[in-house]
């Protein structure tokens, strides 16, 4: 068992393991057996930042699930508002789509063309497979999809890939052009 004394002496402020932005004296800074003091390893990163590695910014993970959840959330009102349409039926859904991927492009500040596009994909997917199910008598709306739903929910994939991705380019587009300086 430790003395007390040497537990506080190994014990590490989490905090100082990344970047150290305090506001201590350079006196209270520990030093190393360098002589160097901690703001020599702050400005390099931090002690635990020299240790992991580290992605360049072209290679971090842009996919966010708050905003994918929240674009999911979207797609889903767009196609149900869309498909809601009367004498437009599914070309309505996407429609849908793609006015909500068009808001997320014009209203968003980032690029969210992944979160985007695979929320466009599976709602898209969704409501061509329950479209299937709930338009023809059940026994054989069933025997359909057990032959062709793969098929079904491909084609609503790709065309709620194709629709909201077009969506957010132009919305971005757009963005970009009322944005940018004349």
């Amino acid at each position: 068992m430790q003395r007390s004394e040497e537990q506080e002496e190994r014990t590490v402020d989490p905090a100082s393991l990344l970047d150290d932005d305090g506001a201590e004296s350079d006196n209270a800074r520990p030093r190393d057996a360098a002589g160097r003091s901690a703001d020599d390893a702050s400005a390099r990163g931090g002690r635990l930042r020299r240790v992991l590695p580290s992605a360049p910014g072209s290679l971090r993970s842009p996919f966010s699930i708050r905003s994918f959840l929240v674009v999911l959330a979207l797609s889903v009102v767009g196609v149900v508002a869309g498909g809601s349409i009367p004498l437009v039926g599914s070309v309505g859904q996407f429609l849908g789509l793609f006015v909500v991927a068009f808001a997320v492009g014009a209203v968003g500040s980032r690029r969210r063309y992944l979160e985007v596009g695979l929320a466009g994909a599976i709602a898209a997917g969704l409501a061509f497979v329950l479209g299937t199910l709930t338009s023809v008598f059940a026994p054989v709306a069933v025997r359909i999809l057990a032959d062709y739903g793969v098929a079904i929910a491909g084609v609503g994939v790709g065309a709620g890939l194709l629709a909201s991705l077009a969506g957010h380019y132009f919305g971005r587009d757009l963005r970009d052009g009322l944005t940018r300086d004349v």
